[in-house]
């Protein structure tokens, strides 16, 4: 299983199980298809306690067989990445 950490959404997959952790909940608001854990709540009214135990829960279940997006859309081994700066 891959853990792939994202601040703009980003719609890669691999051979493996790739879950994307959003870093915003905004980014998780646009991009649901994509996203599969928004650890974003950590600056909300979410307890570091209950966000870990929520985020072992969902690698848990993942590990356990239940696709992530990136599975249930069918993307693998896709990835957009820009050089230079993004503003």
């Amino acid at each position: 299983m891959v853990l792939f950490t994202t601040g703009r959404g980003t719609p890669y997959g691999g051979f493996v199980p790739t879950m994307k952790i959003s870093t915003n909940s905004e980014l998780a608001a646009n991009k649901p298809h994509w996203i599969d854990f928004n650890a974003g709540q950590l600056v909300e009214e979410v307890s570091m306690e209950a966000l870990v135990e929520q985020f072992i829960d969902k690698v848990i279940t993942v590990a356990s067989g239940e696709q992530t997006n990136n599975e249930h859309n069918g993307i693998r081994e896709l990835a957009i990445f820009k050089s230079g700066v993004t503003l």
